[in-house]
């Protein structure tokens, strides 16, 4: 279980760091667009070579489907709430800590569980965890601190996130020997699919419009660095 503690904390803690960089000095629109162009380009990777190639391991084709279209289906639902609670000024940040939400936690419940059957944890996947969800996190803070939200209240927000993706890391240990390898193939289906959606309807057009021309170039990198550490992984 120690373990579980330690690994859940490690790949959870980019959020809070990316949260304290945005609110340690404000980031210039281009800039912010670049990061989350790079960290869109990090999570198509994390897509590919990561949860669907697991899911499609570990359980097969079917309960992977049904975990990405369950994943969508949520993240479409939560969006839709947020929009409507959050002022027009608050931009994409609310979306993008929605989306870190519902990738992260089935992702370090799987994470987990892994960890409770006898995997290894490589350093290149720790810092392929670094390199998505550290600009995710940049992006939305800054976004929310430009709309008017209050800097306790964006530590705050982004505190609750890491925390509860820790803990799906501890859950998944605890679980271990109660789910099988479909489990798993359906919780990788189910982060898989909720970031498409959000890098689809949030993220990339965020980036898009802070950038400019550069945010294709940034994607391409995010996604060719976060490719090859999944691959070294």
């Amino acid at each position: 279980m120690g373990e579980a503690v330690l690994w859940g904390s490690v790949a959870a803690s980019p959020l809070i760091v990316g949260a304290l960089l945005a609110l340690w000095r404000p980031w210039p629109p281009r800039w912010l667009g670049i990061v989350l162009g790079f960290g869109a380009g990090a999570l198509m990777a994390s897509i590919a070579f990561e949860l669907w190639e697991e899911g499609l391991e570990l359980g097969g084709p079917l309960p992977l489907a049904i975990g990405v279209a369950a994943g969508a289906v949520c993240y479409y639902i939560g969006d839709r709430i947020v929009e409507k609670r959050a002022t027009s000024s608050a931009g994409q940040g609310a979306p993008l800590a929605v989306g870190a939400l519902l990738d992260g936690v089935p992702e370090q419940l799987v994470l987990g569980i892994g960890l409770a059957s006898g995997e290894g944890v490589s350093v290149a996947l720790v810092i392929a965890i670094l390199v998505s969800n550290l600009p995710e996190s940049i992006g939305s803070a800054s976004d929310l601190l430009e709309g008017g939200m209050r800097r306790s209240r964006v530590i705050g927000l982004w505190a609750i996130v890491a925390v509860a993706c820790a803990l799906a890391t501890i859950a998944g240990f605890a679980l271990a020997d109660a789910v099988g390898p479909e489990f798993r193939a359906a919780a990788s289906g189910f982060a898989a699919g909720a970031l498409l959606v959000m890098l689809v309807d949030s993220m990339v057009p965020e980036a898009q419009s802070k950038a400019k021309d550069e945010t294709g170039l940034a994607t391409v990198l995010g996604f060719a660095l976060a490719a090859g550490l999944s691959m070294v992984s």
